[in-house]
C-alpha cells in the first residue's frame, strides 16, 4: 500500500453521460474504485435529470435513456449511496481524492450531482488528473497525454471501454503505477 504516511485515499472515478456538461445533460452511470485497493468498488446507474442526449455521448457508452428511466436508481439516492460508499472507504483521518483520466470531465458532473442532490461534494472542490500528472510526471507535451501514448507505458491495453467501472479499474491501475514510479525518483 503506498498511501500510509499520506492523509489521502485515492479514489479512481469514471462517469458516463448523456452529453458534453452537466445541468442540460445527465450523469447515467458511475464507476469508483480505492486506487490502492481496486477490489474496492463502486457502481450506479441513475435515472436521467431529463431525456437530453447527444448522439455522440449516447454512442459512446450504449447505455439508453429508457432504460435507465425504468431501471436507473433516483440521482438523490444514487448520490446518497455514492457518498456512504466513499465515507466507508476513507480511513478516519484521511480524506477521499478524486482521481480521473480527464478528470475535469467528470469531477464537473460529479461536483454538480452532489451538490444538487447531497448539498456538498465529499471530494471538496478539487480533482487529481491523471493526464496532467503524466505530462509533468514524463515531460511530454498535452498532446502526448492521451490514452494512445499512456497505455502502452501503463496498462495492457489501448483504450478505455466506457463502462464507467471497467474504466475506473482501468485508470486506477495506470494511476498505481504512474504514482509508484514518481515516488521512486
Amino acid at each position: 500500500m503506498i498511501n500510509k504516511t499520506f492523509k489521502e485515499t485515492y479514489i479512481s472515478v469514471d462517469v458516463e453521460t448523456s452529453g458534453p456538461y452537466p445541468g442540460e445533460y445527465s450523469m447515467l452511470a458511475i464507476g469508483a474504485c480505492v486506487v490502492e485497493d481496486p477490489d474496492k468498488t463502486f457502481y450506479v446507474e441513475l435515472k436521467p435529470v431529463n431525456d437530453h442526449e447527444t448522439e455522440e455521448a449516447m454512442a459512446i457508452h450504449k447505455l439508453s435513456l429508457a432504460e435507465l428511466a425504468e431501471r436507473g436508481l433516483e440521482p438523490a439516492e444514487a448520490m446518497n449511496r455514492f457518498e456512504e460508499w466513499l465515507t466507508s472507504q476513507t480511513p478516519a483521518g484521511q480524506r477521499p481524492i478524486f482521481v480521473g483520466f480527464n478528470a475535469a470531465f467528470d469531477w464537473m458532473f460529479v461536483n454538480d450531482y452532489f451538490h444538487r442532490f447531497l448539498g456538498y461534494n465529499p471530494f471538496g472542490h478539487a480533482a487529481l488528473d491523471i493526464k496532467s500528472f503524466y505530462m509533468g510526471s514524463a515531460g511530454v507535451v498535452w498532446a502526448e497525454t492521451t490514452m494512445r501514448y499512456v497505455s502502452p507505458r501503463y496498462s495492457t491495453h489501448q483504450h478505455l471501454t466506457h463502462q464507467a467501472l471497467r474504466d475506473a479499474l482501468d485508470q486506477a491501475d495506470i494511476f498505481y503505477k504512474m504514482l509508484t514510479e514518481a515516488r521512486k525518483k
